[in-house]
């Protein structure tokens, strides 16, 4: 912070642009086809796989044991209100409209695959929320969720 005519200025940051995640994969090819086909992305050569707001980048990996999705988290008390951390662990959370969840869900089915965790719904600090699970081939789980006030 500097000071300047008596007055505490605040430091200017740099602003950081879109983050895109960076997913090693077992099967390159298979895992495009995937993105593609089942999740509705555009791909490129580049292994750019984006849908919307959604951005990964897919990059083989070396070998099989260097893919790794996240295992759940620890459960913990101290989150501003009374919930304590999913039960499954979260490769991406994808925030999307209440209705959008299950139109993509239903998307994803309508290609065949299985929803790893169907919608489901609760509610904590005010809000409730509507959550799914869906898995790729190499097991990332892509938490696709909505949030709103709770109705009524």
């Amino acid at each position: 912070m500097n000071k300047e005519n008596g007055e505490v200025m605040e430091a200017s940051k740099a602003t950081l642009g879109r983050t895109i995640q960076v997913r090693l994969v077992s099967d390159l090819k298979n895992s495009q086809a995937y993105y593609r086909d089942v999740l509705g992305c555009k791909i490129d050569d580049w292994g750019h796989a984006e849908r919307d707001g959604m951005v990964f980048i897919l990059q083989q990996a070396k070998s099989a044991e260097d893919v790794s999705p996240n295992a759940a988290s620890q459960k913990r008390s101290t989150y501003p209100s009374e919930w304590e951390g999913p039960d499954h662990g979260w490769d991406t959370y994808i925030h999307v409209s209440w209705d959008d969840l299950d139109q993509f869900v239903e998307e994803v089915r309508e290609k065949g695959e299985n929803v790893a965790v169907p919608p489901f719904t609760g509610a904590h600090g005010g809000f409730e929320f509507k959550n799914a699970y869906i898995q790729d081939p190499d097991g990332y789980t892509l938490a696709v969720g909505a949030m709103r006030p709770v109705q009524g």
